[in-house]
């Protein structure tokens, strides 16, 4: 079994993770941090890479924390429609957008109260658009099995965990320059059915 932070359409290094372990099981009882994939993930824009971010609530126990599992999205601000359109204005001209499309927009269309629940059906339709079938679990209390395979750390953003993943075809890497390690979502919509490979031999 392998330990992860639940993200936001995450990084590929999460997912090649992911595609090496047999059960995944996703921490929720650890306290929310700022500056990880939590609530954020990185596309390629015209511009470059570029941050999207999910607004949350700030609301803390008496302890002055949150726990992932408790963590509640801002809906007051439009982000849902922000991110589709960022995502869809970068990559509509990619091989494989739209054979997704559908099934984001739904993601987008979705009422969410908890970041976990959107993170969750971000991993579901990756998963589904990958063709694979990774058992998962959610933690029960604070995880500290020495036994299981820990890849929590490739959930910080900032300062974290160094990937480097080998090149492909990006939309604007002839403006840019090739970008590492960026959310699931770019290397899907440039690679198809070819990105479980691109997995297989990724090295974490």
């Amino acid at each position: 079994m392998s330990l992860f932070i639940p993200t936001y359409f995450s990084p590929i290094s999460q997912y090649a993770a992911i595609l090496k372990s047999d059960k995944v099981v996703f921490e929720q009882e650890d306290n929310f941090q700022k500056q990880t994939y939590r609530n954020r993930c990185y596309i390629y824009g015209a511009n470059g890479k570029l941050s999207l971010n999910i607004p949350v609530k700030h609301l803390k126990n008496t302890s002055g924390r949150k726990k992932t599992k408790d963590t509640l999205i801002e809906n007051d601000f439009p982000w849902q429609s922000q991110h589709f359109k960022s995502i869809k204005t970068a990559y509509q001209s990619s091989p494989y957008f739209e054979f997704f499309e559908h099934d984001i927009f739904r993601i987008f269309n979705k009422n969410y109260v908890y970041l976990i629940d959107l993170n969750i059906d971000t991993f579901l339709f990756i998963t589904d658009a990958l063709q694979i079938s990774q058992e998962f679990s959610k933690t029960k209390t604070y995880e500290m099995t020495p036994l299981l395979n820990d890849y929590r750390e490739l959930a910080i953003a900032k300062n974290g965990v160094f990937v480097e993943t080998k090149e492909y075809v990006q939309m604007f890497d002839h403006k840019h320059g090739y970008i590492s390690n960026l959310s699931i979502l770019d290397l899907l919509f440039m690679e198809g059915p070819n990105a479980l490979t691109y997995l297989e031999d990724t090295k974490i």
